[in-house]
């Protein structure tokens, strides 16, 4: 294995952890070609204002489509995103829009919408477990009322947090598409996405800090100091995950399950990973207690787009390389089997 030349770790944007450990060298990304699409005229879309939880504002996109008897609404992943999941760090990747233009193509009708979060400065605002779940609820109760939707059973689509939060809260669904779900709890994915990224001298006590602040977040104690050998970006994200506006958020999904959670599910389920995803990737063993379908999408990563290179070649910074409005969609067919295969 090549040895690093220098560590850096920073924090990046998206699914967690919101730092990542990294060469300074990165191989860049080899153009790829775009996979063969469904092809249909496109429909004009619409925008929709609709009260969150508790009355929070929220607005969001329509976009229409004739075909299947299903009506989509989209739940984003981690970080201020809005309705195309555009993170601020990562301006120029609308993974949000990509995905309901293809779900358009296959004939689902779709709802995304701004997360309470996205360009907030409001301390105030309530981030918790409960507002974001129950913004969720909101958007599927709203989707019964579009004329879009009118004669059509409800598909809920969620991404990464996105699909963790559709677990909590399904109430409504009558189906269920989950892209890229941590495969772990919060705690157990920070950890295992961080480890291989970190030389094997250092592993021990950068994840032994983590673990710390996990265990402060859990006690309702202070941020714990960093001592000399934690790298710095491990230090900062022990920093945002206790951050004052997220921590209630953070401390509630901290060791939740989602196994546990997909367990229950009584309607059609279908997780899907790409076997690119450095972020969220399938299990080898599947617990015996999930029934529903498990997908995985050859050369795909965390937003289901086109990934030429290896596992091994990616980090959590040279993969945004990945992500992108340029880079196209993986071959999704196994998705829209799946989607027509629905009763």
């Amino acid at each position: 294995m090549e040895r690093f030349e220098r560590l850096e770790c920073r924090e990046v944007p998206g699914h967690y952890p919101r730092a990542a450990c990294f060469r300074v060298i990165i191989t860049p990304m080899l153009p790829a070609a775009p996979p063969a699409q469904i092809q249909t005229a496109p429909q004009a879309q619409r925008e929709l204002a609709f009260p969150g939880f508790n009355q929070f504002p929220l607005r969001g996109t329509v976009l229409p489509a004739e075909g299947l008897p299903w009506f989509a609404v989209l739940a984003a992943d981690a970080g201020p995103l809005d309705r195309d999941w555009v993170n601020p760090m990562l301006p120029g990747s609308h993974g949000g829009r990509t995905l309901a233009e293809w779900l358009q193509a296959q004939g689902v009708a779709s709802l995304r919408f701004d997360k309470r979060i996205h360009g907030s400065r409001d301390p105030k605002l309530d981030t918790s477990l409960d507002a974001q779940a129950g913004d969720l609820f909101a958007a599927l109760a709203a989707a019964r009322f579009l004329p879009e939707a009118r004669g059509r059973k409800l598909l809920l689509v969620g991404h990464g947090e996105g699909a963790l939060l559709s677990l909590m809260d399904a109430r409504g669904a009558d189906a269920m598409l989950l892209l890229g779900m941590p495969p772990m709890t919060m705690a157990g994915s920070i950890a295992a996405q961080l480890r291989p990224q970190l030389p094997p001298d250092s592993a021990g006590p950068n994840l032994a800090y983590l673990e710390s602040v996990f265990q402060a977040i859990r006690d309702h104690q202070p941020t714990p100091a960093a001592p000399p050998e934690v790298f710095s970006g491990i230090a900062r994200l022990g920093v945002s995950l206790m951050a004052p506006e997220t921590l209630g958020f953070v401390r509630a999904t901290l060791d939740i399950d989602p196994w546990a959670l997909a367990a229950r599910a009584s309607s059609p389920v279908a997780l899907v990973w790409g076997d690119r995803d450095i972020q969220a990737w399938k299990p080898v063993l599947i617990p015996p207690s999930f029934h529903g379908t498990v997908l995985e999408i050859p050369g795909a990563n965390h937003l289901l787009k086109r990934e030429t290179r290896s596992r091994a070649e990616l980090n959590g910074v040279s993969a945004l390389a990945g992500y992108g409005d340029e880079v196209p969609l993986a071959d999704l067919g196994p998705v829209a089997a799946w989607l027509k295969s629905l009763p």
